[in-house]
């Protein structure tokens, strides 16, 4: 099914995938920046034909922000036309401003309505920004699939969501969050699964070009760097090369290129010159035939 979309996973992602769905458990995927961990949750999203919600997590992210807001602009044009028009009923209208019409739902919220379909993909995307109350917030939303809103009450899923969670692991999530998730490690592919990813993704690019880039970028990580290229970079490196009509890499096209697959200059520095031909000849023996 994932293939089907363009996502190419290994048969111990697929198992977990497939369990998610089946019991209804939240996903807790963890690994390298550029794995494909969100495009899991964009895969599973197209091949189920769901609504993808996605909260884009990150420092300070609070409850309100990621449940409900009240749209306060609108609250006070309300208080000032009742006030022109002499309305006296005051609770009447506390009632009316703290209704559904002055909500404004946030991905949290949104994913327990019911949508056109079928419950929606959640995708909660780099956890680890967060930090500890959040997570805490998010213990009675994945365990009982609800959220309350004070002035509205309980909101549960009639449906629950399909819940895809992702860290880059810069600090551990907490123990209680991943005891109600299944959890996979998504690791950098080995050389034939991130060649089919290529050709999945970039098919534009040829055969030979394809197995060079991606023999460059499995030697590379091997280097000793602040920050090793994922598959993202694999497939932006072969788009920008196909862009300048390149048929074979040579160093000065890796040395004109590196700003595609490393994003930091003291890595960009390290690897320019006799260090990319080096890594290139090194790549290029990986492919003679043993």
């Amino acid at each position: 099914m994932l293939a089907e979309v363009g996502y190419v996973a290994d048969r111990a992602l697929s198992t977990v995938v497939f369990l998610a769905l089946k019991l209804g458990r939240p996903l807790l995927l963890e690994g390298e920046a550029g794995v494909g961990k969100t495009e899991i949750a964009k895969a599973l999203s197209a091949a189920l034909e769901r609504r993808l919600i996605r909260l884009q997590c990150y420092e300070g992210l609070d409850a309100a922000s990621a449940v409900y807001e009240w749209n306060f602009p609108a609250q006070m044009v309300a208080i000032r036309t009742a006030e022109a028009v002499g309305t006296e009923d005051r609770e009447a209208l506390t009632e009316e401003l703290f209704s559904s019409r002055f909500l404004i739902e946030r991905p949290l919220l949104q994913a327990m309505r019911p949508q056109p379909g079928g419950a929606p993909v959640l995708l909660i995307d780099e956890l680890d920004r967060t930090d500890e109350p959040f997570e805490a917030f998010l213990l009675e939303a994945l365990s009982d699939f609800q959220v309350t809103i004070p002035e509205l009450g309980t909101i549960k899923a009639e449906t629950p969501p399909i819940v895809i969670l992702t860290s880059n692991r810069t600090r551990e999530i907490h123990d209680a969050l991943k005891r109600r998730c299944l959890y996979h490690w998504v690791d950098y592919p080995d050389f034939e699964r991130e060649l089919q990813i290529l050709r999945a993704r970039a098919p534009e690019a040829q055969e030979e070009l394809s197995r060079q880039v991606v023999a460059f970028i499995q030697t590379l990580r091997t280097e000793d760097l602040f920050k090793k290229p994922g598959v993202a970079e694999t497939i932006d490196w072969a788009k920008a090369l196909v862009a300048l009509d390149v048929v074979a890499l040579s160093p000065q096209v890796i040395s004109d290129t590196l700003g595609t697959i490393l994003k930091y200059q003291d890595d960009i520095a390290r690897i320019q010159g006799s260090e990319a031909q080096r890594l290139l000849d090194e790549a290029k023996r990986k492919l003679e035939p043993a």
